[in-house]
C-alpha cells in the first residue's frame, strides 16, 4: 500500500518496516524513525536481546541516533514516529530531549507512558496515536502468539 509522501502514514511504514527487521532477529517487533524537515535523520528497532541491554528500545536508540545525525541534543523540531506506544523510559528520554511531536501506532495497555503517567513528555511536545495502528497491532500479536 501506498501513502502520501511524508505523510504520518508514509513515515509510520517506514517505521514498521524497522519493527518487521527486529521480528526477524527476534526482538520485540518495534521500530522507530525520527524526522527532520522532511527526511528520515534516524531509524531503529528494538535490540534488547542483541545488545544484552534493557534499554535498548528503537525510541532510545533512535533518539541517540538522532541526537548524533543533528549534532544536538535537543530534538524540539523533529517527529518521533514508533509503533508502539512509549514506556515511561522512553518517554522520559524524549522529554529530555524536547522532541517536537511524538507519533505511534499501537497503544501499550501495560506499559504505556499513558497509562502510567500522564506529564512525563516535554510540555511543547504534541502527541498523536492510532496511526496506522491496525498494522502496528497485528505485528506484535502474531509475534507474540508464535511465542507461546
Amino acid at each position: 500500500m501506498s501513502y502520501k509522501i511524508y505523510s504520518d502514514e508514509y513515515f509510520m511504514n517506514e517505521a514498521l518496516r524497522e519493527a518487521q527487521r527486529a521480528g526477524e532477529e527476534q526482538e520485540i517487533p518495534v521500530g522507530a524513525v525520527i524526522v527532520a524537515d522532511k527526511r528520515i535523520i534516524a531509524r531503529a528497532h528494538n535490540m534488547t536481546q542483541t545488545l544484552n541491554d534493557a534499554t535498548a528500545h528503537a525510541e532510545m536508540l533512535a533518539i541517540t541516533a538522532a541526537s548524533n545525525s543533528f549534532g544536538a541534543k535537543y530534538l524540539n523540531e523533529c517527529v518521533l514516529y514508533v509503533t508502539l506506544e512509549p514506556c515511561i523510559m522512553c518517554a522520559s528520554a524524549s522529554n529530555w530531549s524536547q522532541l517536537g511531536r511524538i507519533v505511534y501506532g499501537a497503544s501499550d495497555q501495560k506499559a504505556g507512558f499513558g497509562r502510567i503517567i500522564q506529564d512525563i513528555l516535554h510540555p511543547k511536545t504534541k502527541i498523536k496515536s492510532g496511526i496506522l495502528e491496525k498494522e502496528c497491532s497485528s505485528l506484535l500479536t502474531e509475534f507474540f502468539k508464535d511465542k507461546r
